[in-house]
């Protein structure tokens, strides 16, 4: 499976990004997926989660409300809808696929592909 991350740019504090994966080599509709962020000299992060049908969703605390998984199983493509972005949401941003469950998950090692990542960055 390929994993291709896109929509991220430089935005004003307050503003909306919606990031796109599009998967390629593989049908993703049985897989959860997860999208995840890494700021320079941090560890990766878990931002949110979503499981095969996308009927169920988990989001890290500090964006409960604010981001928004999505999925179109028909298009082979998750989402990540970022609104009220604030400055701290700066990051690269991986999706991540899960191909041994349709369980969604947090953590990062259930994980077996990642994008190339895309990034964030807000302003101040």
């Amino acid at each position: 499976v390929q994993l291709q991350a896109s929509g991220g740019g430089l935005v004003q504090a307050g503003a909306s990004l919606r990031l796109s994966c599009a998967a390629s080599g593989r049908n993703i509709s049985n897989y959860a997926m997860g999208w995840f962020r890494q700021a320079p000299g941090k560890e990766r992060e878990f931002r949110a989660t979503i499981n095969w049908s996308g009927s169920s969703t988990y989001y890290a605390n500090s964006v409960k409300g604010r981001f928004t998984i999505s999925r179109d199983n028909a298009k082979n493509t998750v989402y990540l809808q970022m609104n009220s972005l604030k400055p701290e949401d700066t990051a690269v941003y991986y999706c991540a696929a899960r191909s041994r469950s349709g369980t969604y998950s947090a953590a990062p090692s259930v994980y077996d592909y990642w994008g190339q990542g895309t990034l964030v960055t807000v302003s101040s």
